[in-house]
């Protein structure tokens, strides 16, 4: 019996699952980020190749034994000159051609709907929307950290330390923001946050994404600023949603389904109130769902469709049991 192998790349991890022919669960691993600008091709090579043979060992089988892989990776389809390299790492990997390269964007789509029509937002590292809607698809946000990704971790944390910034040196009122930063980062005085953030290593795009909780705990305690970023980062995503529901050409009166996916959404009301309030100011026509799949279920759903033409019923209520702990 051969196997779907699907491949969820993020900005902070990467999750492996395999699964067999009628959707068990028999293997996943989870590693680090496969963020090609950030690890470098050979360093996204190397990842991809111990996860893949990771799950594969776990079950004593080979690469040849699976049938397609779908491998969802950040960025993927942002530089054409990049792509046509991502588009080649599997093979080295896999031995063989049996899978498809896509943006990871599509692993929350899948699972968050579990392949259905309908539009997915993802907001974790970076964020992202993407949808399909008979036989259409469309993309929304996911221009990268340095101009985009508006409502993402890494967003609201370089929200979070600018107001930090500013109630440092007294444009805001210190609210609880400081006090947390300094204390979550043991600061002596708050310009030392420069050398913790520039002076100790590269800032990396997880590492400074994962100052967003920071934010959030400001945000628990009423700082008002910290209560504005979520609000802004609601709009944003509510946004990024709307563009593609215009992009699908939904109907005025149409439902839409729309789910979401990605870390920062685990913060639940913070973002979810903002989120939905901003939606239905565009539209009173969405119909949010919590996520029916993990994204990485969702790109072995993707695999499934790739390899099978059609995801039956029956696979997806067999995806939906535990997933064996990584070994």
């Amino acid at each position: 019996m051969g196997y779907l192998l699907g491949v969820d790349g993020g900005g902070t991890k990467t999750e492996f699952v395999l699964v067999d022919q009628g959707g068990r669960v028999v293997a996943s691993h989870q590693t680090g980020t496969s963020y090609y600008i950030q690890i470098g091709f050979d360093g996204l090579h190397e990842l991809l190749s111990q996860g893949v043979h990771a799950v594969l060992e776990q079950v004593g089988t080979t690469a040849a034994d699976v049938d397609h892989a779908f491998f969802g990776l950040p960025a993927y389809g942002e530089d054409s000159t990049a792509e046509a390299m991502l588009d080649v790492v599997p093979e080295a990997v896999l031995g063989h051609r049996r899978y498809t390269c896509g943006n990871d964007m599509i692993c929350g789509w899948a699972g968050s709907l579990g392949g259905a029509d309908g539009i997915n937002i993802v907001a974790g590292t970076g964020s992202i929307g993407y949808g399909e809607r008979q036989g259409l698809s469309a993309r929304g946000g996911g221009w990268g950290e340095v101009f985009s990704d508006e409502g993402s971790a890494h967003w609201i944390a370089i929200s979070g330390l600018n107001a930090f910034s500013r109630m440092g040196d007294g444009r805001l009122t210190k609210g609880p923001l400081y006090d947390i930063f300094m204390q979550a980062m043991d600061l002596k005085n708050d310009l030392d946050i420069c050398g913790h953030v520039f002076g100790r290593e590269t800032p990396s795009r997880d590492r400074i994404a994962a100052m967003s909780k920071l934010v959030a705990e400001a945000a628990e305690q009423g700082d008002r600023v910290a209560l504005r970023i979520f609000d802004s980062a609601g709009y944003e995503l509510a946004a990024i949603v709307d563009a593609i529901r215009l992009n699908l050409h939904y109907g005025a009166d149409e439902p839409v389904a729309l789910s979401y996916s990605g870390g920062v959404f685990r913060c639940g009301a913070l973002i979810l109130e903002p989120f939905r309030r901003h939606l239905n100011s565009f539209s009173m026509m969405y119909d949010v769902r919590a996520p029916l799949y993990s994204p990485a279920i969702g790109s072995v759903i993707f695999a499934a469709r790739k390899s099978l033409g059609e995801v039956r019923p029956e696979f997806l209520e067999a995806l939906a049991k535990p997933v064996p702990a990584s070994s």
